[in-house]
């Protein structure tokens, strides 16, 4: 009897035991799951409030001539090729002008014949006023009348008056040359500044026509000083009140990914350009601060600027992306728990954003808010370490 009445209270036991076991079974395997979350360390750092620009900008030289020569005509020399240095005053293109250098020639002649003729004009004067001397000389001796006299001192004079005349002419010819060499100068083209040639449009026996008033046509030669380098960028209108003259910067470029260049704010345009279905926004200029690191870039590079409004050193920080509206972020406990904290800011730009009070240094807060299950009370675990198998 005692036997049997064990074995039922065993019985009894195992069955209950089985019931709880099937019943933890069921809680375990339906219960929620820790949510997997990003999260980042607020440490202290520098952070920096910052103006980026609204569309990408493009790096500009300081000079760029597009060039043509005033007249139009065929291209009889073409010095340059595109992508040549050029020095001031280099030749780089000129027309067929053979007729206005024989024009030019015609006046230099003209000039030596006038000046020869001035030469003979001016010592028969010299020779009739010595000879109106000699006649007054004559005179006073009794030897000649008055008449006499004043018919010397009259061709004297006229003489003179031929050599002077002779003399404008001289002037007369010399500006006919310099009028000649003008007209010739128009059909070359010669470089106003040192620096490389970006497009020629034209070729030798190519007929070149300048460009009609208000219509504008290719140039001949574009010509760059990429001795001077500087990135124009469009910024928001609402952020152009909180920008000076000389302010810092980083500029960078889609061509040199990961390298940024500094620089510093040297021109803010005074009026606001209003683009279609666009916002209204400045146009500023950021100079490289290093020239020299810059002439390596190519003029037309799509480039970004941020420019720096302020900075501070060793400030707590947090990726701006874990902060909520409201300045809220939500932090990950030591016991796996999201907790909700609302946070006092400071300097904010697009990376990291300066955090008062509210969070202390070390906290583990969560940068992946948009997925399904963050939100303050859930249960989570770093993503990293979701992802490690158990046991490692």
């Amino acid at each position: 009897m005692k036997i049997a009445a064990f074995g039922k209270v065993l019985l009894r036991v195992l069955v209950a035991v089985l019931i709880a076991a099937a019943a933890a079974a069921v809680w375990w395997s339906t219960r929620p799951k820790p949510v997997a979350v990003v999260v980042a360390i607020a440490e202290t750092g520098r952070v920096e409030n910052t103006v980026a620009n609204t569309r990408a900008g493009s790096v500009s030289a300081c000079r760029r001539a597009k060039l043509a020569p005033p007249l139009g005509g065929r291209i009889d020399k073409l010095a340059v090729r595109e992508g040549d240095r050029v020095k001031p005053g280099q030749l780089l293109l000129e027309l067929w002008n053979d007729d206005l250098t024989a024009r030019e020639r015609v006046a230099r002649e003209q000039v030596l014949t006038t000046r020869s003729r001035v030469e003979e004009a001016c010592l028969v004067a010299d020779n009739a006023a010595r000879e109106a001397a000699r006649t007054r000389q004559l005179r006073d001796k009794g030897f000649v009348s008055e008449e006499r006299v004043d018919r010397a001192e009259s061709d004297a004079k006229a003489r003179q008056a031929a050599c002077e005349s002779a003399r404008t002419l001289v002037a007369e010819a010399q500006a006919r040359v310099v009028a000649s060499r003008a007209d010739t100068a128009r059909t070359v083209l010669r470089a106003p500044f040192a620096g490389i040639v970006a497009e020629v449009n034209g070729e030798i026996g190519e007929y070149l026509t300048p460009s009609p008033p208000g219509i504008p046509t290719l140039p001949a030669v574009d010509l760059i000083d990429d001795s001077c380098l500087y990135v124009s960028a469009p910024i928001d209108e609402v952020d152009a009140a909180r920008l000076k003259i000389g302010l810092s910067a980083r500029i960078t470029l889609d061509a040199y990914r990961g390298r940024p260049f500094a620089g510093k704010l040297r021109r803010i345009a005074p009026y606001v350009l209003a683009l279609e279905k666009q916002a209204r926004t400045v146009e500023v200029e950021v100079e490289f601060d290093d020239p020299g690191a810059a002439r390596h870039l190519l003029v037309g590079y799509s480039a970004d600027v941020e420019i720096i409004i302020a900075a501070r050193e060793d400030a707590l920080r947090i990726p701006t992306s874990a902060l909520m509206p409201g300045n809220r972020v939500l932090v990950l406990s030591s016991d796996g728990r999201l907790e909700e904290r609302g946070v006092q800011i400071g300097l904010s730009n697009w990376e990291y954003t300066e955090v008062k009070s509210g969070l202390e240094r070390g906290a583990r807060v969560v940068t992946s808010l948009e997925r399904a299950g963050v939100k303050a009370g859930s249960s989570a675990v770093e993503e990293s370490k979701a992802a490690t198998p158990a046991g490692q």
